[in-house]
């Protein structure tokens, strides 16, 4: 059963068109993604699950029930803002117990369930604490407890942790990861940062132009992107520019390398190849995709190292390999080396 529905859903602010032509279903217990770049929509389509924000055409359905009409307060959904909204005059108890209190529940009720939510997010030490009070780690926990304590049907997020540094953001969503699963709730989180969405994300929607561009798990989007734009806003890849041979079994670039692939349709324009996907060879062997290189650009990431290969005249490629596997060798700008691509990671790309 999906817990949300959006069934051909639009937005227009005037003449702009945010939202176009949306369609999706959110199963029940699924942490959804919305992702895409700034002011591609994937706000605008939380909000108007939330309610904040009017559909201007299709509808809204949460378990079964259409709430496009419905006020946000009607629609049982815990929603955490990018910016926590946290009230900085009341105590992170009071923060929690706010909806419950607009509820109008007993008092017994609020203080079991609040304690239980702080619990949930390791909180419980910090209750009588002010908000200033508190990390933004922990201030976003508060804010996810607010959100969970009214057990809400379907938890909205709206790039939760975009205020957070890099060390802390990787922490963070690893334990609100935990706690979704722990809590079987249906999650609908917004970002535009492919790292947390591939590491949270059951599926993902990738937008971009008000438009969904393709629907499915971080494995699939990235192993089988359906247009450029996901393969490049999905990880990192290399684009080599040519056309399928008429069985599709190769790819023939512009300058006349043929690249056995996977597949290709009829009309791809280009070839992806995620960077580590190319094996690097110090002298040639047998075998298919097979290729001599020279190495232009060599450079150092701490766990990995990335190099800048240059095929023929007119294509380069980026490889990235473990530190560990490139020093042993000592690659050099300039020197002469040999790719080999697994025919299993080429594949042809259509133009949009």
């Amino acid at each position: 059963m999906a817990t949300v529905t959006l069934d051909r859903v639009s937005k227009r602010f005037g003449e702009f068109l945010a939202v176009d032509d949306f369609s999706l279903e959110v199963a029940e217990g699924e942490l959804l993604v919305l992702l895409g770049p700034s002011g591609c929509g994937k706000t605008t389509t939380l909000r108007m699950i939330a309610g904040f924000t009017d559909a201007s055409a299709g509808s809204v359905r949460i378990r079964g029930r259409d709430v496009t009409h419905e006020p946000p307060y009607r629609r049982n959904t815990g929603v955490v803002f990018q910016n926590y909204a946290l009230f900085p005059h009341l105590t992170v108890f009071e923060n929690v117990a706010f909806g419950l209190r607009r509820r109008r529940a007993s008092e017994s009720e609020i203080v079991e369930r609040v304690d239980r939510a702080l619990s949930l997010v390791k909180l419980d030490p910090l209750a009588q604490r002010m908000p200033r009070q508190l990390s933004g780690g922990q201030q976003q926990r508060v804010a996810v407890a607010r959100a969970l304590v009214i057990e809400p049907d379907v938890l909205l997020l709206d790039e939760p942790l975009s205020n957070l540094d890099a060390k802390l953001r990787h922490d963070v969503r690893q334990e609100m990861r935990r706690l979704q699963q722990l809590l079987k709730i249906t999650t609908i989180l917004v970002t535009h940062d492919q790292d947390e969405a591939m590491s949270m994300g059951d599926r993902l929607v990738v937008i971009n132009s008000g438009r969904i561009q393709q629907i499915g798990s971080p494995q699939e989007l990235y192993r089988t992107p359906r247009n450029p734009f996901v393969a490049s806003f999905i990880g990192q890849a290399n684009f080599i520019e040519g056309a399928p041979s008429r069985d599709g079994s190769l790819f023939v670039t512009r300058s006349g390398l043929s690249i056995a692939c996977a597949s290709s349709p009829s009309n791809a324009n280009s070839l992806m190849i995620r960077p580590e996907a190319i094996e690097l060879l110090d002298a040639p062997a047998a075998g298919a995709n097979v290729f001599p290189a020279t190495v232009e650009v060599v450079t150092y990431l701490g766990s990995t190292s990335e190099l800048i290969l240059r095929l023929t005249d007119s294509e380069t490629v980026i490889v990235t390999k473990p530190a560990s596997a490139v020093a042993p060798h000592h690659w050099m700008p300039g020197q002469r080396v040999f790719v080999r691509v697994d025919p299993a990671s080429a594949v042809g790309i259509a133009p949009m």
